[in-house]
């Protein structure tokens, strides 16, 4: 299947909490969209590796996703090197994303930005057709390039390139990252586990204050934000959407 967006996150939720709107708004408009999930987040203080892939596959139902698939890789511990760039070239080859969603180059937690810069580097080398790789029936992959690869806004503050109105489906995807009731605040998880800096409701009204905030930047009440390193061109001003006029 060949996909027109896909959000990539090193932890299952990274892409709940920042991108799921896009994806949503994307699919509604006929798009295929689809998530690759870089580890299990085993080393997440609350819940277990098959609890998070629970989570996960709830929250994919509540986005409508076409593909959700996780890649294994060692929570914490995995490196920007050969290996890593390859299993992910052959997930970029395998879907053909014209667009790719990715974790912020640098945050808070340093699986963020080293997953970030992992994705953009795979992204790029993925569309050299002398690296070569493999499909998962042992046949040789062609290669692909994504037209875009837009970082999302995570943890820290940085400016968005652009905000994408999301307002629509905001109530879905407050519901998708609720689907995660070991990660954030809910009176549904009862284990008795330490309190963590994402499992306060704070935190939860953090993020909806951001979506807020960008959407106050064009006038809507939520927006994406996302960062792009390429420069962005159009062909006709009636590209540009700005509501606050």
């Amino acid at each position: 299947m060949q996909l027109d967006v896909l959000a990539i996150g090193v932890h299952p939720d990274d892409v709940e909490l920042c991108a799921s709107g896009v994806l949503m708004m994307e699919k509604n408009r006929g798009k295929k969209v689809g998530v690759v999930d870089l580890t299990r987040g085993e080393l997440g203080t609350r819940g277990t590796p098959e609890l998070r892939l629970a989570e996960s596959a709830k929250a994919a139902a509540i986005l409508g996703l076409d593909v959700r698939e996780n890649l294994g890789m060692a929570d914490g511990f995995f490196s920007i090197d050969e290996a890593h760039r390859r299993r992910l070239i052959s997930v970029l080859r395998k879907y053909r994303p014209e667009i790719v969603l990715a974790n912020a180059l640098t945050d808070r937690h340093p699986d963020h930005g080293r997953a970030g810069h992992l994705i953009a580097e795979s992204c790029f080398l993925s569309g050299l057709r002398k690296v070569e790789t493999l499909d998962e029936q042992g046949q040789a992959q062609e290669a692909w390039r994504p037209k875009y690869v837009f970082h999302y806004i995570q943890d820290r503050y940085y400016t968005p390139s652009f905000v994408y109105d999301i307002t629509p489906v905001f109530e879905r995807k407050v519901a998708a990252i609720k689907a995660y009731s070991s990660q954030f605040f809910s009176t549904e998880y009862q284990e008795n586990e330490p309190q963590t800096y994402i499992s306060t409701p704070e935190f939860l009204g953090s993020i909806i204050g951001r979506l807020q905030m960008f959407g106050k930047m064009i006038g809507v009440p939520y927006a994406e934000g996302f960062i792009s390193e390429k420069m962005i061109g159009i062909d006709n001003f009636d590209a540009l959407v700005r509501k606050d006029t």
